[in-house]
């Protein structure tokens, strides 16, 4: 099979192609404390796959869906589409009501609402013999080697995104000059990790001064009002936007083109969703990282899928593959053509190689 080169492959992809999979082993087996099916021991058409976000409104996580629809489909089965629109205790209780009926063969692929909504997750899915894999938020001295049932962690390095953006603003306000900055969701690690580089890029150019920062809690229409208040309240000054992810970004841009200011103010995100490409192609928009949500919403269903059939054993998965970093791209609008076409490497998601992004282990 032919790899598509990394920067071509275009990260808000909403189809993948399908997966070939050969049968299932029973070389391996895991602690089964729900009842369910230990691990190796599922035939494929006996998995049952869910994938669960905040909500389908912020488009990075409907792709994140879409990617798992369409994993799902190449392995010939649905995924269960959960949303819990940013409410913790809805979140737990869909998880609770979920692991209290059926456990065998089940796969979960979350998005922790925050960092402190990880435990009770892993713990249930734990004693319900579940297979989950994480993505973007848990405690830092919560470790995924110290259960079988939570199979991997995938997070990004925020600091570095951050930074990148923050310099990436800089740059385009020609160095010097105030920004305001829209702060995510306080109690994750993306918002915390993604505002500290942020921090590093204003150390690193230090013409730029920070305005003002709130947080909009990673929603555009958030995002829209916390902007109006900040350009009333600091006007001409306000010569970039940095925003911790595109929703947000787009929520800004909203604000500037109401306030008359559209294209005067430079303004940068984190995700690549597709209207975020349209702005930056545009040039109304300066730059985004891409997370792949497509990929994400594929990949944690994969290696579920692969642990749950016995085509990847629990105990052969490298302690550095349990918690670690995937690949991220800077997107400006030099390199925005190519990530522009939906296209997912199907490689990706074969039982071999589902750590094949990994930039290392979460230290």
């Amino acid at each position: 099979m032919t790899r598509i080169p990394r920067p071509a492959i275009a990260l808000i992809g909403l189809s993948l192609a399908a997966v070939a999979f050969t049968g299932c082993s029973d070389e391996s087996s895991a602690d089964d404390k729900g009842g369910s099916a230990a691990a190796g021991s599922c035939d494929p058409a006996d998995v049952k796959l869910v994938g669960q976000v905040r909500n389908e409104s912020n488009p990075y996580e409907a792709a994140w869906l879409d990617g798992g629809d369409a994993f799902a489909e190449g392995v010939d089965l649905k995924q269960q589409r959960l949303t819990y629109d940013g409410d913790s205790t809805k979140q737990q209780e869909q998880i609770s009501q979920l692991l209290a009926g059926d456990t065998d063969c089940l796969v979960m692929n979350i998005l922790p609402n925050g960092d402190s909504d990880t435990p009770p997750i892993v713990e249930q899915a734990q004693e319900a013999g579940a297979f989950l894999v994480t993505q973007w938020n848990k405690p830092a001295d919560l470790n995924v080697t110290d259960y079988d049932q939570w199979l991997s962690h995938i997070t990004y390095d925020g600091v570095t995104s951050g930074k990148q953006i923050g310099d990436a603003l800089a740059e385009a306000i020609g160095g010097s000059g105030g920004i305001i900055a829209l702060q995510g969701i306080l109690d994750t690690g993306a918002a915390k990790d993604r505002f500290a580089g942020l921090e590093e890029s204003l150390a690193a150019n230090p013409d730029v001064k920070l305005l003002d920062q709130q947080t909009a809690n990673f929603s555009r229409a958030e995002a829209l009002e916390v902007t109006k208040t900040l350009l009333t309240k600091h006007g001409d000054e306000v010569k970039g936007i940095w925003a911790a992810n595109d929703d947000m970004a787009l929520g800004a841009l909203e604000a500037l083109k109401a306030a008359g200011k559209e294209g005067e103010v430079a303004v940068v995100g984190i995700d690549a969703v597709p209207d975020a490409l349209t702005a930056i192609a545009d040039g109304s928009m300066t730059a985004t990282v891409s997370s792949d949500g497509p990929w994400q919403g594929g990949i944690g269903l994969a290696i579920g899928y692969c642990v749950a059939t016995g085509e990847l054993s629990v105990d052969d998965i490298a302690d550095d593959d349990r918690a670690w970093f995937a690949e991220q791209f800077l997107i400006e609008k030099d390199n925005v053509a190519d990530f522009a076409t939906p296209k997912t490497d199907p490689a990706d998601f074969e039982c071999d190689n589902v750590f094949s992004r990994s930039q290392g282990p979460i230290s």
